[in-house]
């Protein structure tokens, strides 16, 4: 089994890929006008738009209540993530910040207020540990 992607529900489309296809430099391939995928070498990042929810069942996914899931991003630079999204209006949470487990980490919210952390391994142990 292999985990694809993640699906993201919003009720506006085209504000939320271009706050990731800024965010990332991945250009979004759209299918419909309700629904474009970033696609990364690790894995893809979905984004749907409320009409899509019917398809699978109504009322099921509600967007911007996000509360307890991070999408995450492995980044060459968290820093220049960071200085990129600087004037943007992107939403800081933290600054890029070192973790204990060895990756420096930059937390944003989205246009939709889901958290979004983008990091990169700097110890020997977080780069072994993420060697792809």
């Amino acid at each position: 089994m292999d985990l694809v992607s993640i699906r993201v529900i919003t009720g506006d489309i085209a504000r939320l890929v271009d706050f990731y296809e800024r965010a990332t430099g991945v250009r979004a391939a759209w299918s419909t006008e309700d629904f474009a995928e970033l696609r990364t070498n690790g894995a893809t990042l979905a984004i749907g738009s409320t009409s899509t929810v019917a398809l699978f069942a109504p009322g099921s996914a509600r967007p911007a209540a996000n509360s307890s899931v991070i999408i995450e991003f492995l980044v060459d630079d968290v820093d220049r993530v960071h200085l990129g999204l600087a004037g943007r209006n992107a939403d800081l949470v933290t600054e890029p910040t070192t973790m204990p487990w060895g990756n420096r980490s930059l937390l944003v919210r989205d246009p939709d207020g889901n958290l979004v952390n983008f990091f990169t391994p700097v110890t020997p142990a977080a780069v072994e540990r993420l060697a792809r």
